[in-house]
């Protein structure tokens, strides 16, 4: 899997505690970070280079576009491109807010890019209405800055709250419900980001979602790995290898205190 930086260390963990046996490649593009403001073009471009070298150079069986950025700017792409399963984190999402909402407003936040590309607007599009047949109302909020306090380890500063009061004020007015994290990098702020919205409302992360999406490609396809053996992790960088390890321990966890590979693209 893959991602602009250390967000999508919550897919990581997700899929690591639901499916222990698997070995887990994680690349963290931090050399190139953030993602959010760039066109989405360029965001397309990383991403097929990234997925060239999991699919061709390491053998991966299977793709987790831990990033909605990326998946955003390239999904559909990649799944023409490549002869592995590709999995984004947008659909999982989408259908986990979808179910938890109770008055069928919806708010999605993200980076810019994300916001921009109108992905979650169109997949929330697609499924119309919730489980007990009302429309679903969308209210999105592009929040940048998010990314860089979350790549710096700030995760409960009083700058990053005074940031969120600001960002999040769309979708408090909206009377949203539900809060969908639509990056991997927010489950990071999710203390803050509830502290803002205030406890009644429900905040949901694709992790978990995409996580389960995984385990039923890998039963439906047969590509599981039966073992009761624990699956290797491999962490690789394109930024500055310590500060990845290090910043990634306090986020995931011990599986990270390892050697990070440092890896360049373009």
């Amino acid at each position: 899997m893959f991602d602009s930086g250390f967000g999508g260390l919550t897919v990581a963990r997700a899929v690591m505690d639901l499916l222990p046996a698997e070995d887990l490649v994680y690349v963290g593009d931090t050399g190139r970070y953030p993602y959010g403001p760039r066109q989405l073009a360029e965001v397309r471009t990383f991403a097929q280079q990234i997925t060239r070298t999991l699919v061709e150079e390491l053998g991966v069986k299977l793709v987790v576009v831990a990033c909605n950025t990326a998946a955003a700017a390239g999904l559909s792409e990649l799944r023409f491109a490549f002869d592995v399963p590709i999995v984004g984190v947008i659909a999982p999402g989408a259908r986990a807010a979808v179910s938890a909402t109770r008055n069928g407003r919806v708010g999605v936040i993200g980076t810019v890019g994300t916001i921009a590309s109108g992905a979650y607007q169109r997949e929330v599009r697609s499924l119309r209405m919730t489980q007990d047949g009302r429309r679903v109302e969308l209210v999105c909020a592009a929040c940048p800055g998010f990314v860089e306090f979350v790549e710096r380890g700030e995760l409960a500063s009083e700058q990053v709250h005074v940031l969120a009061e600001r960002l999040l004020d769309p979708v408090r007015r909206g009377g949203v419900d539900t809060l969908l994290l639509g990056c991997t990098h927010y489950p990071f702020l999710a203390r803050t980001i509830s502290d803002v919205m205030g406890r009644e409302v429900v905040l949901v992360s694709s992790a978990d979602e995409t996580a389960f999406e995984v385990r039923a490609i890998l039963e439906r396809t047969g590509i599981g790995r039966r073992t009761a053996a624990k699956g290797q992790h491999r962490f690789i960088s394109s930024g500055d290898v310590d500060a990845f390890r290090d910043l990634g321990t306090r986020l995931l966890g011990p599986e990270l205190d390892v050697p990070v590979e440092s890896r360049g693209w373009g």
